[in-house]
């Protein structure tokens, strides 16, 4: 890699914080808007097409991303070489995804027409875009220069929003609505690929970087369930609850599906450093960066999960209308999916770091088959609020299993996890049952309880206090965070 320093991860975080923030309010104010124009029914239909073409939006990617990012942390990477062989496997992959995923979407939905022209419309513009950003989103993630990933979302919001309100506009079917929705992602996607073709040579014709095969069937199968998990809801309530019903538990889902993106900024200025904090440091200094990454996603997520829990109607009500009410007791349920899916994407990535990936497939493997059974279950017996249920159930096996395989387990869980999570619930099972009457107080209380919990703990605020003191990276130090 080039020897130009990098932004520190305390400015990077910054650059994806800001631009989280606006991207995801523009996509809530676009789950606002479509959740009030489409029926619960048309809304069913769109989450189960949505679904499938973020799953084949992985499926152009397949895991190699984080491969190329393994490669280009090595000393004396070849960027060029890395990324113009990074395009030509992209490339193949979305024109097998296309020809699978036609011919899945016809065995499958062969008697639902309907079905399958949403699918269709919505597939083929969003899966090239997904397929184009993700190519420049990694390949400014590898060289430390989040602000162009900001740009990225930014564009990828703004086109998503314009393209929802010219359907409205002129009243514009469904399908042609779901046609603007994946065009937003196409043109937002060759933004981002202009950006990146700008600062690196990209050519076809170069030879492959054979080290992007090292290992990549393991990355592959990870990626795939890490992407597969979060849309398994919408795929299997389609077989046992009506669309309408598979309406409201999508507004309910992604609910702290957007407002996890907060969070999840955290992860993705963590990521890349977690990488080379191992290969240069040792497991001593990639464990303190992944603990100090536990703790600050941890409290980010129960954060968020907060208000969900304790206001689900109004936030239902004030979002989405009276009319979409009977969603707000799965909201509630899924409010702990921020807190849970926070804890164990520090897990996750503190374990593929370490070269340890096979570990975390192996976790996700059994969350899934798991999770089929928790879906099919929970929602035929207790309906909407039993698939909240499954959600739940699935991140707690995906919890348990993280902790369990990674070999620091002791450290983390002594250090990070239960302190952190005793506590929570903790607060939880006090303030519901003293201010049952008075959500306001309790989620104002509760936020206050977690804002002192940040405060006492050494490890957050000393090394917060301690870096904004000291703000230069030093070389060949464990300086990792600011």
């Amino acid at each position: 890699m080039s020897s130009q320093r990098k932004n520190s991860i305390s400015k990077n975080a910054f650059h994806l914080f800001y631009s989280t923030v606006f991207s995801s309010g523009l996509n809530a104010v676009t789950l606002v808007i479509l959740a009030n124009y489409l029926d619960s029914r048309s809304y069913g239909l769109f989450s189960v097409a949505l679904a499938y073409a973020l799953i084949m939006g992985y499926l152009t990617d397949a895991g190699i991303n984080v491969v190329v990012l393994r490669e280009g942390a090595k000393a004396g990477a070849h960027l060029p070489a890395i990324m113009s062989s990074f395009v030509k496997v992209r490339l193949v992959l979305l024109i097998i995804t296309f020809i699978g995923g036609f011919c899945l979407v016809q065995w499958l939905y062969e008697g639902q027409p309907e079905l399958m022209e949403t699918i269709y419309y919505l597939m083929f513009p969003m899966v090239t875009g997904l397929a184009l950003q993700s190519i420049s989103i990694t390949y400014f993630q590898l060289i430390e220069e989040m602000h162009y990933l900001g740009i990225i979302r930014i564009c990828s919001a703004v086109f998503l929003i314009a393209a929802v309100f010219i359907g409205l506009l002129f009243s514009l079917s469904p399908l042609f609505i779901c046609l603007l929705y994946g065009s937003a992602y196409l043109l937002a996607g060759g933004i981002g690929f202009y950006l990146a073709a700008k600062r690196t040579a990209i050519r076809l014709r170069s030879s492959f970087h054979k080290g992007l095969l090292k290992n990549l069937l393991s990355f592959t199968v990870s990626g795939l369930l890490i992407v597969v998990l979060p849309q398994l809801g919408p795929i299997v309530l389609e077989k046992t609850l009506t669309f309408k019903q598979v309406g409201f538990f999508a507004v309910a889902y992604r609910i702290p599906s957007a407002l996890y993106q907060v969070p999840g900024v955290l992860a993705g200025a963590f990521y890349p450093a977690l990488f080379k904090s191992y290969h240069n440091h040792g497991l001593a200094g990639h464990l303190r960066l992944n603990i100090l990454q536990l703790k600050l996603m941890a409290l980010a997520g129960m954060a968020m999960t907060v208000p969900l829990y304790y206001l689900p109607d109004m936030i239902i009500r004030s979002l989405f209308g009276s009319e979409w009410l009977f969603a707000s007791g799965a909201l509630q349920i899924l409010s702990f999916l921020l807190v849970l899916q926070s804890v164990n994407v520090a897990l996750a990535d503190g374990l593929t770091t370490k070269d340890l990936q096979s570990r975390r497939t192996a976790v996700q493997a059994l969350a899934l088959i798991g999770g089929i059974g928790f879906y099919i279950g929970f929602s035929r017996q207790y309906g909407v609020e039993g698939a909240a249920f499954a959600g739940i159930a699935v991140e707690i096996v995906s919890l348990a299993g993280l902790w369990l395989f990674n070999p620091s387990r002791k450290t983390l869980a002594v250090k990070g996890l239960l302190p952190y999570l005793v506590c929570f619930f903790f607060l939880f099972a006090v303030l519901a049952h003293f201010f049952s009457g008075s959500p306001i107080v309790a989620a104002s209380l509760h936020l206050l309880c977690l804002l002192i919990m940040a405060a006492v703990d050494p490890d957050v605020i000393g090394r917060l206090m301690n870096r904004t003191k000291q703000p230069a990276v030093r070389e060949g130090k464990d300086e990792t965070f600011y």
